[in-house]
């Protein structure tokens, strides 16, 4: 199948690891130009130089963080000083900290807020103006799937990704016109890096080992594992391309079969 992505201009957030860089190699291997972000300048920078060496394709590495509106503004100005427009954005960032209600004070729900909610809408605030120009464009968050089963250790995660899912499904209607889609990839269980520091939380909660930890959660999956990085990335890629032109407002869960509720 042709995505349609050969030439297209993507923005993918977080990209330097994890689902994030998942999701910007598979959008290269298509063809498409990636304006790449994180935090870090060296791990944007080596990210940007592997997939640019891998795929040959044009990649753009910034720093952003998506607590800093400058860096998200300073972000999108340079996509569009190098490449002239913007095709698809993918909102990512690494989640709240973990804590159950007990655990959280102000201070930590207001930086919770900060970096899932506010991130979200300053990212979509940012390139609006030149997707509103083109007519097209693409949006894709990653939330979790706290979202259908709030997670007992993920509070914050649990109501700031709720309020972002139900942000993008209010945009799908509102943007359609613009011929803008908006939609939303829920993560299960990934091998990333996060998920290997959960379970050593847990570990340490639950008093036992990570194996055991990590045993139990693969009871949970139908498909019996963890997801490898490249299946979300895969998805996320086709949600973002043409092939998915008549998709907006969706909330599509790749979790091996591990959520039990109707969808």
């Amino acid at each position: 199948m042709d995505l349609g992505l050969k030439d297209k201009v993507m923005m993918v957030a977080a990209s330097s690891s994890g689902l994030g860089f998942a999701v910007a190699r598979n959008l290269a291997a298509e063809g498409a130009k990636i304006s790449m972000a994180s935090r870090s300048v060296k791990h944007i920078e080596d990210a940007a130089a592997e997939i640019r060496t891998s795929y040959n394709v044009d990649v753009l590495p910034s720093v952003m963080d998506v607590t800093d509106p400058f860096t998200i503004e300073s972000w999108v100005k340079h996509t569009l000083d190098k490449f002239g427009r913007i095709d698809g954005l993918l909102i990512n960032a690494g989640g709240p900290p973990p804590g159950r209600f007990d655990d959280l004070n102000d201070s930590q729900w207001s930086a919770g807020f900060e970096l899932t909610m506010m991130g979200t809408v300053r990212m979509i605030r940012q390139v609006l103006p030149q997707m509103r120009k083109q007519k097209s464009g693409s949006i894709l968050t990653i939330t979790s799937i706290s979202i259908k089963e709030p997670i007992d250790n993920l509070l914050l995660s649990n109501v700031m990704r709720s309020g972002v899912s139900n942000l993008l499904k209010s945009l799908s209607s509102q943007l359609a016109s613009d011929g803008i889609r908006v939609n939303n990839l829920v993560p299960g269980l990934f091998g990333t890096e996060r998920l290997k520091n959960l379970d050593l939380i847990n570990s340490r909660e639950w008093r036992m080992t990570v194996e055991e930890v990590k045993k139990i959660n693969f009871d949970n999956i139908p498909l019996g594992r963890y997801g490898d990085p490249d299946e979300f990335g895969k998805a996320a890629t086709f949600l973002l391309s043409d092939a998915a032109s008549y998709v907006t407002g969706e909330t599509m869960i790749i979790d091996g079969g591990k959520t039990r509720g109707v969808r």
